[in-house]
């Protein structure tokens, strides 16, 4: 491994401390959590751009990455601030941990702001690895990449939009969105999340070492199977829509998506 490699993981490493500690201070006077899933995202656009601009400030192949982390990550972050001035609440989540910590609030935050910083640095190895890649030109695995991302990016915003188009009925209030990409699975978002962060392990493929990118995906597809993505979610679904959710775990792959089954009537 190039010892420059860890050179600039200890800066990448600096830089989304001192970040985080800055949201750490904000979320304050906000009374809100929430903001550092605003700064997860914001923090991966940032490394990547802070990867090339001092690893390969020449490189086309590294500022095409960074330029599709920064758009992923914009369009993300603006997603979830939108959403949090429009609820104008503390996501659901921060506030059970409200609850179960009850005292050393501060201090607790602060540890868990500065571990999402920490998760931003492993996810981001493969921006690191692209940026350190000497050879010129861009290979397969780049387009294969670049393919893939213009999917991943585009269903995940269909998904958002489908679903913010089904809440914005007053109709819908209660029921459960299973139009368009929802139909064919429960959680299209977090699948073309994931399939975002593949799209990054191929473009890495070709650069040296670039078989660690797959770690990313890896990474996101157990936090979003197994901890803050599906789990969390149902548990809100279940508790809000009941039966008919149960019935659409039942019908409805989870994650990948696959067509839908048909309970029988009789």
């Amino acid at each position: 491994m190039d010892p420059t490699f860890w050179l600039f993981t200890a800066y990448g490493a600096l830089g989304v401390f001192v970040f985080f500690s800055l949201l750490w201070l904000l979320h304050f006077p906000l009374r809100n959590a929430s903001i550092v899933d605003v700064g997860w995202s914001t923090g991966l656009a940032g490394l990547a751009c802070g990867y090339a601009w001092l690893a390969a400030p020449d490189s086309p192949r590294a500022w095409l990455l960074a330029a599709m982390v920064t758009v992923w990550g914009v369009r993300l972050a603006a997603y979830l601030g939108l959403r949090i001035l429009r609820d104008g609440k503390e996501e659901g989540r921060y506030v059970r941990l409200r609850e179960t910590w009850k005292t050393n609030l501060g201090f607790k935050f602060f540890v868990f702001f500065q571990a999402q910083a920490m998760l931003d640095v492993v996810l981001a190895v493969p921006f690191l690895l692209v940026a350190l890649n000497p050879a010129p030109g861009l290979g397969v695995w780049e387009f294969l990449g670049v393919g893939l991302w213009l999917i991943a990016v585009g269903g995940e915003a269909l998904a958002d939009q489908q679903l913010a188009a089904f809440k914005k009925d007053p109709a819908n209030r209660g029921k459960v969105c299973k139009r368009g990409l929802w139909a064919w699975s429960r959680h299209p978002n977090y699948f073309f999340e994931w399939l975002v962060w593949v799209a990054f392990a191929v473009f890495a493929m070709g650069s040296p070492w670039g078989w660690l990118g797959w770690l990313s995906p890896a990474l996101m597809f157990y936090f979003i199977w197994n901890i803050t993505g599906i789990p969390a979610t149902e548990e809100q679904a279940l508790s809000t829509k009941g039966e008919a959710y149960r019935r659409y775990q039942r019908e409805t792959s989870a994650f990948f998506p696959w067509f839908p089954k048909r309970e029988s009537s009789v």
